[in-house]
């Protein structure tokens, strides 16, 4: 057999070389990756909260009278004759085709965002719905350690608690 001494290409061991420099790059890159995209999630989440409490203090001042709404279904609806849009996004309304709904609320950037009526009973609202003196919001992980680390709630009194364990009960104020 004659081998040829000017053939041009790389050999299977530059080649492995490479493949492995290429393995251990990725090995170090991939995990600040994910939790860049935790980060990300965990932001989304405080601002859906932050969002869901802007939208009952401008449903209880408008349509609720006095009284917070009791589902995100409720503030995603709108308010008397004529109205068109209701006060959250529709990204956090249940009812909004497309949405993936998820108990009380939906999943949105790997977390579920779920709100229901606290408190007594309040008056009806503008659309005769019936409204409730407190509310309680929570945002948690769809998957623990893999779309994010810690679980948020709020009230009608405007604080964002997050639980470091990801669940729905923290006490620790996020500012």
């Amino acid at each position: 057999m004659k081998v040829r001494t000017n053939e041009k290409g790389f050999t299977l061991i530059e080649l492995l070389i490479v493949v492995a420099i290429i393995g251990i790059i990725a090995a170090i890159a991939i995990p600040g990756l994910l939790r860049a995209r935790m980060s990300g999630n965990e932001a989304s989440a405080i601002g859906s909260l932050r969002a869901i409490n802007s939208a009952q203090v401008s449903y209880a001042a408008s349509c609720g009278q006095g009284g917070y709404a009791t589902s995100l279904t409720i503030l995603g609806t709108p308010c008397g004759v004529g109205a068109t849009q209701g006060y959250i996004s529709p990204d956090l309304n249940p009812a909004t085709p497309g949405v993936t709904a998820f108990g009380n609320g939906v999943t949105k950037s790997g977390y579920n965002v779920e709100m229901a009526g606290n408190g007594t009973l309040g008056p009806n609202d503008g659309n005769g719905a019936a409204t409730n003196t407190d509310y309680g919001a929570t945002a948690v992980p769809t998957t623990l350690h893999s779309t994010g680390e810690r679980g948020f709630n709020t009230t009608a009194a405007g604080t964002i608690f997050f639980d470091p364990a990801g669940g729905a009960a923290g006490t620790t104020p996020i500012q």
